[in-house]
């Protein structure tokens, strides 16, 4: 694969140098052999020129489902690669969302011999506890030996503390990063949207932010206690984001996510019992929503993920109370994080994730490997279904105006035009 991208304005703040600029990118096979003001194509040089082409090292997501193996019907892992790389990410974190449950080498295995050849590399996560129930240590260092980039029970919070005593002192000896889902189910009983106002007027049980406050503080106690590494993953309250922030004051290694979508909506969007608003953890208030997007902007919340769930239409054309969990949003995810951060801030949260993963960080400069992304961050569009690569359609994001569109990606010697 031989390509010269032209006029291509980089942002990449770490090469202060090149960062802003409007630069000529030459890649050979795979590699970028030379960045400059202006390159003359050499024979058999496939020339891409965009008007207000963007370019930035791939993006990561930390946080995707697809369904293979056992729900195909979903999602596959080739279908959802594929979906990926035309959203701009080059590497993605794959949850523990699939049957069987990933809580042994074997499906670890199978993952990564899966998405073999593809443009976008996917790193998946093993279950914490077998068959995610919260008993027992699922084979964690066989897992990580495997490829495993850290441990989550998709999902299911922990109720035992003992077990993530354990976990977290046990998983140390060989790095291992362990996910924690904040949610006290005790609190949260039956609850399945945000309680408040809302629930009471559409008459639907809700779970309290205390469900994943409490949760968050119990975890963060055995952490400071057994020392080790903490991910909380998709928090969704103000008072989650202040317990995160002093945790970090204290020193103690943890990082949280949030997902996309609850920085985007809040549980007004509810009141057409429109089953996609579905969400786990659910939309908050308006206060919340602007305590996390202040998170973000500080530093507090770590990552912003997708929270990629794709659902087949029987699961979620249902009845509210009987609907599944869960959104897509891979494809506008670009669009929604630019409107809301400006392009600098987007393209930083899009691209973090990798280092707290053990994931190699891509570089952009002459003699590396190229894992780009291409994009033009002013092209705005209304999300539409012809937009949806992903095999279900469970989009909150339809509908929704969105400001940047990926043009394409390029990884492992392979490049995607969309």
């Amino acid at each position: 694969m031989n390509i010269l991208l032209k006029s291509a304005k980089i942002v990449h703040a770490p090469a202060k140098d090149i960062h802003l600029k409007k630069r000529d990118i030459l890649i050979k096979n795979g590699v970028i052999v030379k960045i400059a003001a202006s390159i003359e194509p050499p024979a058999k040089t496939k020339v891409f020129e965009y008007e207000n082409l963007h370019v930035s090292v791939g993006w990561l997501d930390t946080g995707v489902c697809f369904g293979e193996p056992g729900y195909e019907e979903r999602e596959t892992i080739s279908n959802g690669l594929a979906t990926a790389a035309k959203s701009g990410f080059t590497d993605i974190i794959l949850n523990p969302n699939t049957n069987p449950l990933p809580d042994n080498s074997g499906q670890i295995i199978f993952f990564k011999n899966a998405s073999e050849g593809h443009l976008t590399n996917l790193h998946p996560l093993g279950n914490l506890t077998v068959s995610s129930k919260g008993e027992n240590l699922a084979e964690l260092y066989d897992m990580k030996n495997a490829g495993a980039v850290g441990f989550y029970d998709y999902k299911h919070s922990l109720a035992n503390s003992n077990l993530l005593k354990i976990a977290l002192q046990y998983a140390q000896n060989f790095d291992g990063l362990v996910h924690s889902f904040p949610m006290d189910n005790k609190i949260a009983g039956k609850g399945i949207v945000n309680e408040g106002e809302i629930s009471t007027r559409m008459g639907l049980k809700g779970i309290p932010s205390l469900a994943e406050e409490l949760q968050i503080s119990r975890d963060l106690f055995i952490l400071e206690y057994t020392g080790g590494k903490l991910h909380i993953p998709t928090i969704s309250s103000a008072g989650s984001v202040k317990l995160i922030s002093n945790a970090k004051k204290k020193g103690l290694d943890v990082t949280c996510s949030v997902a996309l979508h609850n920085l985007y909506f809040d549980d007004n969007a509810l009141k057409e019992f429109d089953a996609n608003f579905k969400m786990l953890p659910p939309l908050r208030t308006k206060a919340d929503v602007k305590a996390l997007i202040k998170g973000v902007e500080n530093g507090t919340i770590d990552f912003v993920s997708a929270d990629h769930t794709p659902l087949n239409v029987e699961l979620k054309h249902v009845e509210f109370d009987n609907a599944e969990y869960g959104t897509i949003g891979l494809e506008s995810a670009f669009g929604i994080m630019n409107q809301l951060f400006g392009l600098e801030k987007a393209i930083e949260l899009l691209s973090k994730g990798r280092e707290r993963y053990g994931i190699k960080i891509p570089v952009l400069k002459e003699g590396e490997q190229a894992n780009l992304t291409l994009f033009a961050p002013e092209t705005s569009y209304v999300m539409k279904n012809e937009h949806i690569s992903s095999s279900s359609k469970n989009s909150v994001f339809l509908g929704e105006k969105l400001k940047g569109k990926v043009l394409g990606t390029i990884g492992n010697n392979q490049i995607l035009f969309c």
